[in-house]
């Protein structure tokens, strides 16, 4: 059985793409900060193991990571997908704080996860897996008022490109899927600002990230954009 961790795991994309690669016969870690919303999809599938835990928190990264290991024998995919988008805002009204705190999930969350898994990745036998990172439209156009979230998707672009360098003789592939407008509790705040936001289902978008998992290990979806038909994306909107 194939195994894949997933961050975010609690509502949204995350949770969407859980259940459809438990749906497909996968063993899913679910890893998020609410236990209530991860135990109940444990009990809901059999195949499913809640690990709460903070993205940011190296420690209770390095448990999860181990806890699911040991139950799934080894780490085939981990789907690097916690994130958040902070304050809506021009630059100079910004806190620190929030900007801070918009690196520590996107970025530094990122790097934890994809560190743990890529560590494992190497040692295990056989050697290899994948590493899929969320991105977003805003890792290549930004959206008025989102310099934080703008700036940290950004890096994450340069995180895929690194780690698919560095993962080429261990067997570690990285890809980054950039998701456009998906109905996920993040989208229904700006879709509730903008009535008239062109949106997808949440399950294209997870169906998407099956897609990249699922290749064998000779091929791998560097970057894939998925995104609502209409959005204003290219061109001038």
């Amino acid at each position: 059985m194939k195994s894949i961790l997933i961050t975010g795991a609690s509502s949204g994309i995350g949770r969407a793409t859980a259940e459809v690669f438990l749906n497909a016969g996968w063993r899913v870690g679910l890893i998020a900060r609410r236990a209530e919303r991860l135990q109940e999809m444990a009990q809901a599938h059999e195949h499913a193991v809640a690990l709460p835990a903070n993205v940011t928190d190296e420690a209770a990264m390095q448990q999860a990571v181990a806890t699911f290991v040991a139950q799934a024998g080894r780490l085939d995919v981990l789907f690097n997908n916690a994130g958040l988008f902070g304050p809506s805002a021009p630059p100079d009204e910004i806190a620190l704080r929030d900007f801070d705190a918009v690196m520590a999930v996107n970025l530094r969350g990122m790097f934890i996860a994809a560190q743990l898994a890529f560590r494992q990745m190497r040692a295990q036998s056989p050697q290899g897996g994948r590493v899929i990172n969320n991105g977003s439209l805003s890792a290549h156009v930004p959206r008025e008022n989102s310099i934080c979230y703008t700036t940290s998707k950004h890096a994450v672009t340069g995180m895929t490109r690194s780690l698919s360098l560095d993962g080429r003789e261990v067997g570690v592939a990285c890809g980054q899927i950039d998701i456009g407008n998906a109905e996920s509790e993040l989208v229904a705040g700006l879709k509730a600002a903008n009535p008239g936001m062109h949106t997808m289902d949440v399950d294209d978008a997870a169906r998407s990230v099956l897609h990249m998992a699922t290749l064998p290990p000779e091929a791998n979806v560097q970057f894939m954009t998925v995104m609502a038909t209409k959005m204003p994306y290219i061109g001038r909107g």
